[in-house]
């Protein structure tokens, strides 16, 4: 099976977050088509993942699904968790399952004024934002169904113990609430920290920071503070350093000169400039280069 995923910016794209945590934070095997939106080439990829205009998009190739195109998350969320049941997109137990599938839903169709006024936006966090009555209401029925959640497993760190397709959804919510220094608290600000931890959420947290592209409608002039996304360990791309490594981490290719990244006093190549800024980003939250450097660690 050949799956393909259609994305936006990383940065900004909460639905293509969405979309990328369905597969990635799974283990399931799959390829990307990205492009900034407002571009031509966003454009040009709609046109590749027609009859789909918006991203998310996924592309199953298979003697099933010979060449099918799935839009929108909660298809993508539902057609996945058929192809893979042992993968644990959805809760095993029926009322659990049921309720996580409930609060998907009014995830996805819902908080408009949370949206509205705090677009998503990985490599910010600002000081200063004073939210409106309508998203502090929305964040009281965020908590109110968090805590609904909660009361059928309380196993956590996720709302129904594990993580599971309803965390996918609350995983840009959880970047908004950083990135505009939201008030949560107690079980909520756990839940929220939990989200941001998630290694798949790091990793595409990640390539926003190295690709680097800005859409200015989602920046805004207020003063920043340090970054809840920021992970505790980063790297720094070097060039005409040398690695310790022969091949790419990622990818097996050969190392291509000046991407090359320094973690502390190691040192590791790969085989492109955004395959080594990505893992500069948030070495940690990439198995191959954390392998790398457990594995030659003194």
């Amino acid at each position: 099976m050949e799956l393909t995923l259609f994305v936006g910016d990383y940065a900004y794209s909460s639905w293509s977050l969405r979309g990328f945590l369905l597969l990635d934070a799974f283990g399931i095997k799959f390829q990307t088509r990205h492009a900034h939106m407002n571009t031509p080439e966003f454009e040009a990829l709609k046109d590749e993942m027609a009859p789909s205009r918006l991203v998310p998009a996924l592309r199953i190739k298979s003697p099933v699904h010979k060449d099918v195109m799935v839009w929108d998350s909660l298809a993508m969320a539902e057609t996945l968790a058929e192809l893979f049941p042992k993968f644990g997109h959805w809760p095993e137990d029926p009322a659990q399952r049921a309720t996580a599938r409930s609060i998907a839903a009014e995830m996805h169709s819902g908080f408009t004024a949370l949206r509205g006024a705090c677009p998503m936006n990985m490599r910010r966090a600002y000081a200063g934002f004073q939210p409106s009555d309508a998203v502090m209401s929305d964040l009281a029925r965020l908590s109110e169904i968090w805590a609904h959640a909660r009361s059928f497993s309380g196993a956590g760190p996720f709302l129904f113990g594990d993580f599971s397709v309803v965390d996918a959804f609350f995983a840009p919510v959880a970047s908004r609430i950083a990135t505009y220094g939201l008030p949560v608290d107690g079980e909520d600000g756990a839940y929220v920290a939990a989200l941001l931890n998630r290694p798949s959420v790091r990793r595409w947290r990640s390539m926003g920071m190295a690709d680097g592209h800005l859409q200015q409608h989602y920046e805004f002039d207020l003063p920043s503070r340090p970054n809840p996304h920021e992970p505790a360990v980063t790297g720094e791309v070097i060039p005409g350093l040398a690695s310790e490594n022969a091949s790419c981490p990622n990818s097996g290719k050969p190392i291509e000169p000046d991407c090359v990244i320094r973690v502390g006093d190691r040192t590791v190549g790969y085989c492109n400039p955004f395959c080594a800024a990505k893992s500069a980003a948030d070495p940690f939250a990439w198995a191959p280069t954390l392998a790398l450097l457990d594995a030659k660690r003194p």
